[in-house]
């Protein structure tokens, strides 16, 4: 019951932290805007289902436009309130879209940051750590250097791409149907070094591309639109639901296989699906973002500082706080005169903090 109530409250908080963040963030722009102008947006964009209809929807197979039948949902707004059209639409069509993206990446990252450091016990991993980042940029930049060689969008490259390198480097690691943890990570260090030359390659022959490609590589969320949302957003649920399910088995795992395996847990099919799972939810988000480097490092350390390794309480914890943490710092990284990649703003605070953990004992044990 008290872990309930401690879940409860700082989920109430971080929510609400976020809210904040998010009315901030979508005031703050060439055009600013008063903040309980924005609030009134943002609340008219709240809408709940009305009705289910049919629509008729275009659909390209081998080449062909066929149209065909589909369900659509239909929605009523909650709110009404009176609000200039150059403030919905500004708010709505150019700001909204962005946040959004940020908080559900944000969101994602922080879940598997969650994952990967307890999975390793060890509060130095990142969702990166076993090759997810250097996949996706591998098809990132390969998708700008040649894109006649391949014919994929840019996030769908990016996400088979960390996928692919994810799952290749749990195959080398893997043994006798068996993954120890030490061979796992020494795997993904000797992908993440081989596909880092790899990127470096194509980036040399990226020719007039290289500028869209370093910028990729930066992390960003300049161009986010609701199609790169409604990409990420199902993936980022479900993942956080699997992985909610499984805090428990996760939090047994801190003890150490051979215990894990005594208390009832079927550690290497536990593995795998942590694992597949945490991968997944990296590669969709960094498909859509770029690199953006210390968000699953950074803010699952802090929120473990705060409300301890209990992994029932962690993961949604970490996961709201990933999501403002993202939000705030992007807004951070358009205020200025020239606006930054989110990925340096959060590499500068990472940094520190990175160095911070190599001078406490924290680095050594969960």
């Amino acid at each position: 019951m008290a872990d309930s109530a401690r879940v409860v409250g700082w989920s109430i908080g971080l929510l609400a932290a976020l809210a904040a963040v998010v009315v901030v963030s979508a005031a703050i722009g060439p055009v600013s805007l008063e903040y309980l102008v924005v609030g009134k947006v943002l609340l008219n964009a709240l809408a709940v289902p009305a009705g289910v209809g049919l629509a008729e929807r275009t659909l390209r197979i081998a080449g062909l436009a066929v149209t065909v039948p589909g369900p659509t949902v239909e929605f009523a707004p909650v709110f009404h309130f009176a609000v200039p059209e150059t403030a919905r639409t500004i708010v709505v069509t150019l700001r909204l879209p962005r946040i959004a993206l940020g908080a559900v990446v944000g969101f994602a990252l922080s879940t598997a940051g969650v994952v990967m450091q307890g999975f390793f016990r060890n509060p130095m991993a990142d969702p990166s750590i076993i090759g997810v980042s250097s996949g996706a940029a591998v098809g990132a930049v390969a998708t700008i250097a040649i894109p006649f060689a391949v014919p994929l969008a840019l996030p769908t490259a990016a996400f088979v791409g960390a996928v692919l390198a994810a799952f290749g480097v749990y195959l080398l690691a893997t043994e006798e149907g068996r993954t120890p943890v030490a061979t796992l990570l020494l795997a993904g260090v000797a992908v993440q070094t081989f596909l880092g030359a790899v990127v470096s390659f194509l980036l040399l022959q990226s020719g007039e591309s290289l500028r869209r490609a370093v910028y990729w590589l930066m992390g960003h969320l300049h161009l986010a639109s609701w199609e790169d949302v409604t990409f990420v957003l199902p993936v980022a649920i479900l993942g956080f639901a699997v992985l909610l399910a499984y805090a428990r088995d996760l939090n047994v795992l801190l003890l150490g296989e051979e215990d894990a395996h005594a208390l009832g847990v079927e550690v290497e099919r536990t593995k795998r699906l942590l694992l597949a799972v945490a991968s997944v939810m990296t590669g969709a988000a960094v498909a859509v973002s770029g690199v953006i480097g210390f968000v699953g490092l950074v803010v699952p350390h802090v929120m473990r500082l705060l409300v301890g390794p209990d992994h029932r309480i962690l993961l949604p914890t970490s996961a709201l706080a990933g999501a403002t943490f993202l939000v705030a710092t992007d807004t951070v990284a358009r205020s200025g005169t020239a606006e930054l990649p989110v990925g340096i703003v959060t590499a500068f605070l990472g940094a520190p903090f990175f160095l911070y953990l190599l001078r406490t004992r924290e680095v050594h044990a969960l």
